[in-house]
């Protein structure tokens, strides 16, 4: 898990392009094949507590035109902070997926990105999820998930 920097932003792009998904609730998701063993590795930018996308900016529009504008010093559609907490990344598929440790997962995912993450472990996102829905969406999902790892 990476907290949300301009680094990261522009890491993304750079390494991974466009999202392959955008939610209206803010999220970016990226499905690559860069897990150990060339797992399906769900890479998911979460979105700030709250989250309000920029007027002028459309949902599918929202990562490009911010990691444009950090990566050649413009100014983004809305601060970095009103935008995404951070990113957490995951083998995809649920219980389909073949089970990975998170030490290589972290190694691989570190390798993919280029920026070692801030924070590894095994996290249980239901209560989380529980939460996020109860509240619609005024939690951090990434506050939530680096608390469960401090524990």
């Amino acid at each position: 898990m990476w907290r949300a920097t301009p680094e990261l932003i522009v890491a993304l792009d750079d390494r991974f392009g466009e999202p392959v998904d955008a939610y209206v609730n803010g999220s970016q998701v990226w499905l690559r094949d860069d897990g150990p063993g060339e797992v399906t590795l769900e890479w998911r930018l979460h979105p700030v507590a709250g989250y309000r996308r920029p007027p002028k900016v459309g949902t599918y529009e929202v990562f490009s035109a911010t990691s444009l504008a950090l990566a050649t010093g413009a100014e983004p559609p809305a601060p970095l902070d009103q935008l995404w907490d951070g990113l957490e990344v995951f083998v995809a598929y649920g219980d389909q997926a073949p089970a990975v440790e998170p030490a290589p997962l972290a190694a691989a995912a570190a390798a993919a990105l280029g920026i070692a993450p801030d924070a590894s472990g095994l996290v249980d996102h239901g209560p989380l999820g529980d939460e996020w829905e109860r509240t619609g969406g005024k939690v951090s999902v990434i506050a939530g998930l680096l608390a469960q790892l401090q524990a």
